[in-house]
């Protein structure tokens, strides 16, 4: 099977006011097959520190047994929770046997799990970006590879016409207002 390119996205949330959008939004990027949820997990960090993990995820039942849980073998953290870290290690352990480039390049682990604050939740979602199958594909056979990448600021955009100032501040204030209020 063929998989598109894919992405660890956590997204924080301190108080966590669901009401199905994200869910909806991922259904209509599935549908569309613009990316696919290939695993997701829902942290909650206590004030102590202490993780409680509810699986989530939007696979079919036949791509859930076969994906099983993957952002827990990425990051060292099985699905049972901080009972789950060894499990999850070693699921990333014998990932990175097989060839599958774990940790980044750097050889500097990212720990995912201490950048999320205590008392607030955090949403891992690892996604296939199905879109860019062909484009990579015709970088590979073009003799090209990724180098690096990242998401812009909205900021950043105003400066090469791609967003109005008061745009990308109302964007930027969206994307910090979390982290702001905490401190």
């Amino acid at each position: 099977m063929t998989i598109g390119p894919v992405q660890l996205i956590v997204l924080g949330f301190d108080h966590p006011d669901f009401r199905g959008e994200i869910i909806a939004e991922l259904e209509r990027l599935r549908a569309s097959d613009t990316v696919r949820v290939i695993d997701a997990l829902a942290v909650y960090k206590d004030k102590e520190g202490t993780l409680e993990v509810e699986h989530l995820s939007n696979l079919t039942r036949d791509e859930a047994i076969e994906f099983g849980s993957k952002v827990g073998a990425l990051i060292g953290l099985g699905i049972e929770g901080e009972e789950g870290v060894v499990p999850g290690a070693i699921a990333g352990a014998e990932a990175a046997a097989e060839g599958v480039p774990v940790f980044p390049e750097s050889g500097e682990a990212w720990d995912v799990l201490a950048d999320i604050p205590a008392d607030s939740a955090a949403a891992l979602l690892l996604i296939e970006h199905h879109w860019a199958v062909p484009l990579r594909d015709a970088i590979m056979r073009a003799g090209g590879f990724r180098i690096s990448d990242g998401f812009i600021s909205p900021l950043d955009l105003v400066e090469i016409g791609l967003h109005t100032a008061e745009e990308a501040e109302r964007l930027h204030a969206l994307e910090t207002a979390a982290a702001a209020n905490r401190h």
